[in-house]
């Protein structure tokens, strides 16, 4: 039987939202794939732009690749999703987990978004875990890792891992676990299963915020190294006192800065809500006053 060839991964770090998207290629077909990219977007003045979208097309058409998939980890919560527009300008399907549905579903309400389909059909692909597919001839093994949200995927790609939210860096530690649906017991779970890989596989990370004693931007590293030096894994803790860890942790976080809109844009592919009668597009921000300030919002 012959092997699959090895991916030809190349990283593309945007440090407004410090995420990092992945261009992931068959040096065979010259097929590729993009792995959670950026669209920019301004919240200041409500801004949308595609030079980091436009990167990736850039060096794809570079070094020739055809692109057919855009396969988001999740529906993140601190950066809007460029992937529409990569299908606009690629044909290139948009994949997710199925779990997205349960995603959908909380947050339909929050923002009242009686146009949103909670069956996850906004996307094209709706992955299973253990189910595999290809790009080109590299085979893509989906292994579900919930946690940081109920429809964290990670996609493994021969001997490289693309873990989204899940890990962070050694030095740096592991996703939180508070956004609604979220569940620090199954983050453990989920993060376990990857260090049960090999030592040598590599994990690709979906950001980074530089450690404190750490100078550069990292986004590489090994399942070895996260079980033996990861700052919230190292020693064999337990579940019982991860939980707690992150827990405490997580309480003492703030939102992220692009939380609502990226939410309302992501659960629908990276979709806008429908133009209004001016052509312009909305996006919800929810007001909720904290205890003891009801009267401050006065309809």
């Amino acid at each position: 039987m012959t092997q699959a060839p090895a991916p030809i991964i190349r990283a593309f770090f945007d440090q407004p939202t410090n995420t990092i998207s992945y261009l992931v290629s068959d040096p065979v077909t010259r097929r590729a794939g993009v792995i959670d990219p950026v669209l920019d977007f301004d919240q200041r003045d409500g801004t949308v732009d595609v030079r980091s979208v436009e990167a990736i097309l850039a060096a794809a058409k570079g070094d020739k690749l055809a692109i057919e998939w855009v396969l988001e980890t999740h529906a993140h919560a601190d950066h809007l999703s460029g992937a529409p527009y990569i299908k606009f300008r690629t044909g290139a399907r948009i994949g997710i987990g199925e779990h997205i549905k349960d995603v959908q579903r909380i947050f339909r309400p929050v923002f009242n978004a009686e146009d949103l389909r909670t069956d996850g059909s906004d996307f094209d692909r709706l992955f299973a875990d253990g189910e595999t597919f290809g790009i080109g001839e590299l085979v893509v093994e989906v292994l579900h890792t919930p946690g940081h949200t109920p429809a964290d995927l990670s996609y493994k790609i021969g001997d490289a891992v693309f873990v989204g939210d899940t890990l962070f860096m050694p030095d740096y530690g592991t996703a939180r676990a508070d956004f609604p649906g979220g569940d620090a017991g199954q983050l453990y779970r989920s993060i376990q299963r990857l260090l049960r890989l090999p030592d040598e596989t590599r994990l690709f990370m979906c950001h980074d915020y530089k450690a404190p004693g750490r100078d550069e931007y990292a986004w590489e590293t090994t399942v070895r190294d996260e079980r033996e030096h990861n700052v919230h894994l190292r020693g064999g803790v337990t579940e019982e006192a991860f939980v707690a860890m992150r827990q405490s942790r997580d309480a003492t976080l703030s939102a992220p800065t692009l939380l609502l809109p990226s939410i309302q844009v992501n659960i629908r592919a990276g979709r806008f809500p429908k133009a209004e009668s001016n052509g312009v597009h909305y996006l919800q921000l929810p007001v909720r006053p904290r205890a003891g300030a009801e009267r401050a919002v006065i309809s």
